[in-house]
């Protein structure tokens, strides 16, 4: 038996197309709704409408809120939920003095079940539905990053992070061993409940050519599985990246030449990009990560941002947990707002922009865009529900 459908009447708003190009791309319905059924959208409206054709349908009258798509974080780093505010450091001495001694910590799988726990509880208390999440260096670990999702109902995508230089031992894998856990997490995780596996290399600094080798052979492998990596967020380490591949031209030119640079690759950051970069970035179809409130604690930089747009590279916000400063959307989406407003050529930006930043975008850059991102029928009802507190200064602007 199907289930009967529901309204949730509210204010809804969405970004079924992409504002940085195409024109009405905000849909709003003031006094609108929603009509779901099995966890899918219906239709999408204003009430007295769906409501005049559907009388049989439950209403939950939610009037006073705003629906909005649930929001989709493209960057988060799980193993760091327990060291938010690590200030004062550029990257290289954040991962050695902050974030590296806690991922180590990772090797114990009852710290790390608990850890990722936490996690999966402050995705859904900030109302992130979907996630890119770069894991641990422990397969342990992500059997229980995994399992804390499915049991959320959380769709993420993430994988084992390898490395096989230059950080601490215990970080450290082989690229047989890495391959082999790979594998095995695969079997296990990939396409169950919405769960996907996501390649991750830590980045080319801590990966052999051998362990970019072995990225290449998963994918190659499992054609829809993700690859996820960060690039050129700060100077000291694309300086360390020439050094330990001179025959390189850039940094990208590291994970393209492993055939890593594609429709299904998302790279986080991408502050310090040269213009031959942005333009095989666009040719692979290849997203970027947008992190600014972690490219500013980490005095990283500002995101170029009218640069992405002028060399059509798709990107989408990441929080950047836990060199960003929280896994709310909305800051890091305010955040992108001022960075741009610092840049002399940055993109001014509405509230338009960043809600598809926030929902669609990065839906689109995680190959989701059939499945959620927006109100569109037939999508998964992927939703968040927000209420201003009476009595505080938002309520009296609604």
């Amino acid at each position: 038996m199907s289930p009967a459908p529901e309204l949730l009447r509210a204010t809804v708003l969405h970004t079924p197309r992409n504002p940085f190009t195409e024109e009405n791309a905000l849909h709003v319905h003031t006094d609108g709704a929603l009509l779901i059924a099995g966890g899918r959208i219906l239709d999408t409206g204003d009430y007295a409408a769906l409501s005049s054709a559907n009388p049989d349908a439950l209403v939950r009258d939610w009037r006073g809120s705003v629906i909005l798509p649930g929001f989709i974080d493209t960057h988060v780093h799980f193993p760091q939920t327990h060291i938010i505010g690590g200030l004062g450091w550029g990257l290289l001495d954040w991962l050695r003095l902050h974030a590296l001694p806690e991922e180590e910590r990772m090797g114990d799988w009852v710290y790390a079940g608990v850890v990722a726990r936490d996690f999966i509880r402050a995705l859904a208390r900030h109302g992130t539905t979907t996630a890119l999440v770069f894991g641990a260096h422990f397969g342990e670990a992500m059997e229980c990053l995994f399992q804390s999702a499915c049991a959320a109902g959380i769709r993420i995508a993430s994988g084992l992070v390898f490395s096989d230089r230059l950080l601490p031992a215990p970080l450290c894998q082989t690229p047989e061993q890495a391959y082999r856990i790979s594998r095995d997490l695969i079997a296990r995780f990939h396409g169950r409940g919405g769960q996907r596996y996501a390649v991750t290399p830590r980045f080319a600094l801590s990966a052999s050519e051998g362990m970019l080798e072995v990225c290449g052979t998963l994918l190659r492998e499992q054609p829809d599985v993700l690859f996820q990596t960060h690039i050129n967020e700060n100077p000291r380490e694309i300086a360390d990246v020439r050094a330990a591949f001179p025959w390189a031209e850039n940094y990208l030119a590291v994970y393209d030449r492993f055939g890593l640079t594609g429709p299904r690759s998302v790279f986080a950051h991408n502050v310090h990009a040269s213009d031959a970069e942005l333009s095989r970035l666009a040719e692979a179809g290849a997203s970027v990560a947008h992190c600014p409130c972690s490219n500013a604690m980490l005095g990283s930089g500002i995101f170029p941002m009218r640069r992405h747009l002028a060399g059509g590279v798709r990107f989408a916000l990441g929080t950047d947990v836990g060199a960003g400063t929280g896994f709310g959307m909305l800051k890091e989406a305010l955040q992108c707002y001022m960075m741009q407003r610092l840049l002399p050529d940055g993109v001014p930006l509405s509230s338009t922009h960043l809600l598809y930043l926030a929902t669609r975008a990065g839906a689109d850059a995680l190959g989701l865009s059939d499945e959620t991102g927006d109100f569109t029928p037939g999508k998964s009802a992927d939703l968040v529900c927000l209420r201003p507190a009476e009595g505080t200064p938002l309520a009296g602007a609604m």
